[in-house]
């Protein structure tokens, strides 16, 4: 380190001492993140000073570079194949500052990382890093739907220009409807149609636009039944909820008033369908620009009685020539028919639709 002492006299030749001032290796960052637009160039400036002498020795800076690893020899941006072409340094001395600067054009998302300059002298041991690094993240542009209500032909929808990080300089956004020019704000309120299309981009770097268009669709969804017709107990039946929406729907399914499933895939299974599966189903679409509800369909599970059960009225004591009710119950679909019998006959007493069995 150098450094400078010494005694002075003021105007009455009084002895002043002069501090001492000690060169320090440091790098100082003008800032710690920086967040900036994928495909845009970023620079990432900072400055650097050194002892002017150390160790008797005059101190040179032999070499500089810029890297985004922690290892104990890290890899120059230069040398990394991942930026071939797009980084350059910059370093110029102002007055007693020396300051250093790393251009990133053509920025990729996966560029977001720390950055830090690194420094080498002739002195023993004469490299620093500046740490803490600047922090930079790269994002791109997105249209974000923040409200919405669906009505019989439009989506009265706010759209707003969205990015992962705030971007310096607090940026004005410009919006486009079908390629034209419509609007400067970061959101944009207006009824959208099936074959309208938006996007946005920063005012002033209109190349950078948003990189999805967004076709702004959303129609009533519809539920097909799959095979059609009867359905029989232990088939295996599919229901498919169609809905034509962009950005791609979300589907929730519904038995009556009880939420089934939720997820992207637009059917639901039965693999092995039972009675209790009966009822009328619906299915709900939902995207950024709302939620819309399928009529509903019945299903009618068609399965063979149950065991039947007999039951007398009256019960009790049967007298002789009293009158005397019996009940077939059972459990079907369709209503089954019945046939009685009188144990140990094989010929059938009667057969009918009715549950009941008079003998007076």
């Amino acid at each position: 380190m150098e450094s400078v002492s010494g005694v002075c006299l003021d105007d009455t030749n009084r002895p002043l001492t002069l501090l001492q001032i000690k060169a320090q290796f440091k790098v100082t960052y003008t800032s710690t993140e920086i967040c900036a637009l994928k495909g845009s160039t970023v620079d990432i400036n900072c400055i650097y000073r050194y002892p002017h002498t150390e160790n008797d020795r005059v101190t040179r800076v032999v070499r500089t570079l810029w890297f985004t690893n922690n290892d104990d020899e890290p890899m120059d941006l230069r040398l990394d194949s991942d930026y071939t072409g797009r980084v350059e340094y910059h370093t110029w001395i102002d007055g007693y500052r020396t300051h250093c600067r790393l251009r990133i054009s053509d920025l990729r998302e996966s560029d977001s990382a720390v950055y830090k300059f690194r420094f080498i002298t002739n002195q023993p041991g004469g490299r620093y890093t500046g740490e803490p690094g600047v922090f930079l993240i790269v994002t791109d542009l997105q249209v974000k739907v923040i409200r919405s209500s669906i009505h019989q032909s439009s989506i009265r929808a706010e759209l707003k220009c969205h990015t992962l990080c705030r971007l310096a300089g607090r940026p004005s956004y410009v919006w486009y409807r079908n390629g034209e020019q419509k609007r400067f704000s970061s959101s944009y309120t207006d009824y959208i149609y099936s074959e309208d299309s938006y996007y946005c981009a920063v005012r002033g770097r209109e190349r950078f636009r948003s990189p999805s268009v967004l076709y702004v669709n959303m129609m009533i969804p519809s539920v097909l039944v799959s095979p059609s017709g009867e359905i029989v107990e232990g088939s295996s039946v599919t229901l498919t909820c169609s809905s034509d929406s962009n950005p791609a729907a979300t589907y929730t399914w519904y038995k009556e008033i009880q939420t089934l499933r939720q997820g992207s895939e637009g059917s639901y299974n039965f693999t092995s369908i039972s009675s209790e599966d009966t009822g009328t189903y619906h299915c709900q679409s939902e995207n950024q620009l709302g939620q819309i509800n399928s009529s509903s369909v019945p299903i009618d599970v068609q399965y063979g009685p149950r065991i039947p059960s007999v039951s007398v009225s009256p019960s009790g004591e049967i007298v002789e020539g009293s009158s005397l009710n019996l009940t077939c119950s059972t459990d079907a679909n369709p209503a089954a028919n019945y046939t009685w019998y009188k144990k140990n006959e094989t010929s059938p007493k009667i057969y009918c639709k009715s549950t009941k069995y008079s003998k007076p």
